[in-house]
């Protein structure tokens, strides 16, 4: 896991539209995540992925969601980015009863905040797509790690063991 050297990323103040299922019901809330922070005492692990319901996405949120107790322990909350919609995040949630919240970014502001948005090669093809990334936030805010080309194989447990290290 790299740590981040030049990158200086805070996080951000404007709106993101953040969904989860609580009791059952799911809830939609507009939020900012730098106000998110100030009202927790855990770090955050924000993880940006391509798509719901594709085969590498939906192994890496059922492995955070797996281990979400891990990383509570560790003192973080997960939460899960794409440029899905609401609708599709809440299927994705309800279909793999995922327990970490997730961020629909369709426009694209909170992936070009952090550039995740990158140029991709696709059967020769060249493409916008999203890249797999990862960004740590400490109880102050303050950005501890972060990898971008992840492999979602098994990507939790890794990051579980950097974080046991620190």
């Amino acid at each position: 896991m790299a740590k981040p050297t030049t990158e200086v990323i805070a996080l951000p103040d404007f709106p993101v539209t953040l969904t989860r299922k609580l009791d059952g019901q799911f809830i939609d809330d507009a939020i900012s995540l730098s106000a998110l922070m100030k009202d927790r005492q855990k770090g955050l692990i924000l993880y940006f992925y391509p798509k719901d319901n594709t085969p590498g996405c939906t192994t890496q949120a059922i492995d955070f969601t797996k281990h979400l107790h891990d990383f509570g322990k560790l003192g973080y909350d997960i939460i899960g980015v794409s440029r899905d919609s609401i609708e599709s995040h809440k299927n994705f949630i309800e279909k793999h009863e995922l327990q970490i919240p997730l961020i629909s970014d369709s426009d694209e502001k909170l992936c070009q905040y952090f550039e995740v948005i990158k140029e991709k090669n696709m059967y020769g093809k060249k493409t916008l797509g999203l890249v797999r990334s990862a960004f740590v936030f400490d109880k102050q805010g303050t950005l501890t790690h972060a990898q971008r080309n992840l492999r979602a194989k098994d990507y939790a447990e890794r990051l579980l063991t950097v974080l046991s290290v620190d």
